[in-house]
């Protein structure tokens, strides 16, 4: 079942045209991951998504219902979630603080069992749990941007370049993160600059080049494609 469809889409900044013709879907229980360079136009179909940005031309379908037009809270509150590029924590509050506003689109009554969720699987934010955002380090505020997103009960989670900025360690141990939470049945949109551990994790996956989608596959055959692997992989 496709969850969300994206349909020749069209975006612009200005007079720029920065998303052209872009048509993709991400079924249920997938990890779709949408890999190109810095500048290709991948967290800008992101927001796109979201209700951040909206398309001169084109459609976002989720769950058979069309986003145009409508606002990201209302975006969230139908189930799809995003965790942006450069994590974007709320830097003055604390990390529970920040849990709880990612909780605003659901009942009071769930909220000890959904942050004792995110704490079992996040534990260094249980232990930093009154400590202001603003000083944890960049794997903290990473782990806190994912929690925040968890707590609104996400039927889809997006994903804009989580590895951004963090040591090789961290990495690998955000990646785990996400093959955990895919495991435990969330459907995953992943941006990521960082081509091998995206291709590595996704069921399937597009190539995103100049706001156009160059080439599309499985996971592993992009993996194992001259042409992914000469301009992402180092090959």
């Amino acid at each position: 079942m496709a969850m969300l469809k994206v349909e020749d889409i069209h975006v612009y900044y200005g007079s720029i045209h920065a998303v052209k013709g872009v048509s993709f879907e991400v079924n249920e229980g997938e990890i779709v991951t949408l890999i190109g360079a810095n500048g290709a136009g991948k967290s800008t179909v992101l927001n796109t998504v979201s209700g951040l940005l909206h398309p001169r031309a084109g459609s976002v379908q989720f769950l058979d219902q069309d986003l145009k037009g409508a606002a990201p809270h209302k975006v969230v509150e139908r189930g799809l979630a995003q965790v942006p590029e450069g994590r974007r924590v709320f830097l003055q509050m604390s990390v529970e603080e920040n849990l709880e506003m990612g909780a605003y689109t659901q009942q009071r009554s769930s909220f000890d069992k959904d942050i004792a969720d995110v704490y079992r699987r996040f534990p260094r934010l249980e232990e930093r749990r009154r400590q202001v955002a603003g000083t944890l380090s960049g794997g903290e505020q990473q782990m806190l941007a994912m929690g925040r997103a968890l707590m609104s009960h996400p039927k889809l989670l997006m994903l804009d370049e989580p590895s951004m900025g963090l040591a090789p360690l961290l990495v690998e141990q955000i990646f785990s993160i996400i093959k955990e939470l895919h495991a435990a049945g969330t459907t995953i949109l992943l941006v990521e600059q960082n081509a091998q551990a995206a291709l590595s994790v996704a069921d399937r996956a597009y190539v995103l080049e100049t706001g156009r989608i160059s080439l599309s596959g499985t996971g592993a055959e992009l993996m194992a494609s001259d042409q992914v692997r000469k301009a992402y992989l180092g090959g």
